[in-house]
C-alpha cells in the first residue's frame, strides 16, 4: 500500500526489511524526478518529492514495489562488501550482558563477533544504524535509566539489536566496548559508513 504523508511525501509499505531495502536501492539507481529524499524503515520506505507529480510518481513507485517484491533473494555480497569494526570489549555493561545471557564473557564477545549483521535502517540520531542479525543469545533488555551521555564509537546491543554510537549523547543500549571506526563523518560523502543493507562485521581488537 501507498500512503499520502504531509504535502509532499509517499509512504511505501513493503511488508519486509529487505523489500524495503531493494526498493531503497531501486529508487537510488532510478531516482524518479522530483525525488529529494527516500528513507527506508524495517517495512516502509518514505519518498519525499516536492517537485514530482504526485499521480505518476505513486504508480512508478507501485510499479518497482512489484519489482522488488518479486526478486530473489540477491548472491551474498563480496568480501569487500563488508564494513569490518574493530571492537575493543571493555564495556561497562558486558558483564551484566553476560550475566542476563546466562553465558561466560568471552562467549558474548565470541557471540557478537561471529555472525554478519545487516544495516537495517538509521535513526535515533545521525549515522545511528541498527543492525539486525544478532544472536538471539545477546537479545537483552536496555537498561532501565538511560545513561544521559555515551561516547562516540560505543558498541552496545539492546533488543534484537546491535548498534555503533555514531556521536557522544544520551543512550539506554548496554555497552559492550568500543571502536575507534568512525562511522559518521559530516565532510564524508556518504557520511555515514553504514546504508541500509550494508553487511557488518565486528571483529576483536
Amino acid at each position: 500500500m501507498i500512503r499520502r504523508v504531509g504535502e509532499h511525501g509517499l509512504l511505501v509499505e513493503t511488508g519486509a526489511l529487505d523489500v524495503s531495502h531493494r526498493l531503497d536501492a531501486a529508487l537510488r539507481a532510478e531516482r524518479p524526478p522530483g525525488v529529494v529524499e527516500v528513507v527506508p524503515g524495517p517495512e516502509t520506505v518514505l519518498v519525499v518529492a516536492p517537485g514530482a507529480e504526485q499521480g505518476g510518481l505513486r504508480a512508478r513507485l507501485g510499479e518497482l514495489l512489484r519489482r522488488c517484491a518479486a526478486a530473489g533473494v540477491t548472491e551474498a555480497p563480496e568480501e569487500k562488501d563488508v564494513v569490518r569494526v574493530p571492537v575493543v570489549y571493555d564495556g561497562a555493561d558486558l558483564e551484566s550482558v553476560a550475566e542476563l545471557a546466562g553465558v561466560p564473557v568471552d562467549e558474548v564477545v565470541a557471540r557478537h563477533t561471529g555472525r554478519e549483521l545487516v544495516v537495517g535502517w538509521l535513526g535515533f540520531a545521525p549515522g545511528f544504524a541498527y543492525l539486525t542479525g544478532l544472536d538471539p543469545v545477546l537479545h537483552v533488555p536496555r537498561l532501565a535509566t538511560p545513561r544521559t551521555s555515551v561516547p562516540a564509537g560505543s558498541v552496545a546491543v539492546a533488543g534484537p539489536y546491535s548498534a555503533v554510537y555514531p556521536a557522544a549523547s544520551p543512550g539506554g543500549w548496554r555497552l559492550l566496548g568500543r571502536t575507534g571506526l568512525r562511522v559518521w563523518d559530516v565532510t564524508a560523502r556518504p557520511p555515514s559508513a553504514f546504508r541500509p543493507g550494508t553487511r557488518v562485521r565486528f571483529e576483536a581488537a
